[in-house]
């Protein structure tokens, strides 16, 4: 398994940022190869994702949330092995540092090929500058969702 963390100083206030990402629908707007997101119910969500030339359809769970602090979710279904969380600090009233850590498991050998090669964490990396421009762009969220998932 392989982690990849990275993080970026957006110019929105931390409430702002964090109530972006769990508009999870939305995140196709940033994330390279994220096709299609539908969000099942306030844990669950179906991803479809085209990477590489190779469709994915998979679940996930958020595990853990807390409103302006912390989402973690794991993967449920699917040939995808991932885990991860994104936090979000306050660094001013205008500025929010948002930090993604993600264990990821490749599958097949085209994907470990492109883990060790680094594209998994270029990607991630990617996605993050992609958030900040879109978050930035907006300068305000799309939608929220402020409810309380606790693990367990």
């Amino acid at each position: 398994m392989s982690t990849v963390k990275e993080a970026v100083e957006v110019e929105v206030p931390v409430r702002t940022a964090y109530n972006q990402w769990t508009q999870f629908e939305e995140f196709p707007n940033f994330m390279e190869g994220v096709e299609e997101i539908t969000q099942l119910d306030d844990r669950h969500n179906h991803w479809i994702t085209k990477i590489g030339g190779t469709r994915r359809e998979f679940d996930t769970e958020i595990v853990d949330q807390f409103p302006d602090e912390r989402i973690t979710w794991r993967t449920t279904s699917g040939d995808i092995q991932q885990k991860g969380t994104v936090r979000f600090q306050r660094v001013d009233d205008t500025h929010t540092r948002v930090e993604l850590v993600m264990d990821v498991e490749p599958s097949g050998v085209a994907e470990k090929a492109a883990d060790m090669l680094g594209t998994i964490d270029r990607r991630v990396k990617g996605d993050m500058r992609r958030f900040k421009d879109f978050i930035e762009q907006q300068g305000d969220e799309s939608g929220a969702w402020r409810g309380r998932i606790t693990p367990g």
